[in-house]
């Protein structure tokens, strides 16, 4: 029997043959998956709403542009899943109410203690807010590993904070050594 592969800690690249208009060209960090499901954002779809707008949104003044220039900040699509309810991937401060660890340097918070925070100036500085999120029942991703519906990669955070989201598909591509023209639609056996 084969060992279960999991994908926790990894970018998934859309493949050019998914026939799925919502998720193609997209890049998704899986923060946890397990023979129980997975569940990831999708971190290259800005919305049009920034975090201090969010931060407005749900009446907390923000106190925090000198330190985080947060109207350069964009809250994202993190998918199709619960869009009412925000996640933000985070560099690992401290815990917060609703937090899951998910390594050495990163969380991911669900709890609006941390949107406080930030508005004070006091939370984390590397952060990417989602409105949704990916996720996958039992089996599911795996399937769909084994279709060649995604491509995968470890993560890295660069890519999550650093490089604009415009780019990141073509970063973590990079990551694989794969030049989008090497990528078809076509599915081959050997």
């Amino acid at each position: 029997m084969t060992e279960a592969v999991f994908f926790a800690k990894h970018f998934l690249l859309a493949m050019p043959r998914l026939g799925d208009e919502y998720f193609a060209g997209s890049v998704i960090y899986v923060c946890e998956h397990s023979s129980k499901g997975a569940l990831g954002l999708m971190i290259n779809r800005p919305t049009d709403l920034t975090v201090t707008h969010l931060l407005e949104q749900v009446e907390l003044a923000n106190n925090a542009e000198t330190t985080l220039n947060l109207t350069q900040n964009r809250v994202f699509q993190g998918g199709p899943v619960q869009t009412d309810r925000g996640f933000v991937l985070h560099s690992s401060l401290r815990p917060y109410n609703s937090s899951l660890d998910l390594g050495d340097t990163l969380a991911l918070t669900t709890s609006r203690d941390i949107l406080q925070d930030v508005a004070e100036g006091v939370g984390p500085t590397r952060l990417l807010v989602t409105l949704g999120y990916v996720g996958w029942g039992a089996g599911q991703l795996e399937e769909e590993m084994a279709q060649n519906v995604w491509l995968s990669v470890a993560a890295e955070d660069n890519i999550l904070f650093d490089v604009p989201p415009e780019d990141r598909y073509l970063k973590a591509l990079g990551l694989l050594g794969i030049d989008p023209i090497m990528l078809t639609g076509a599915v081959g056996h050997a």
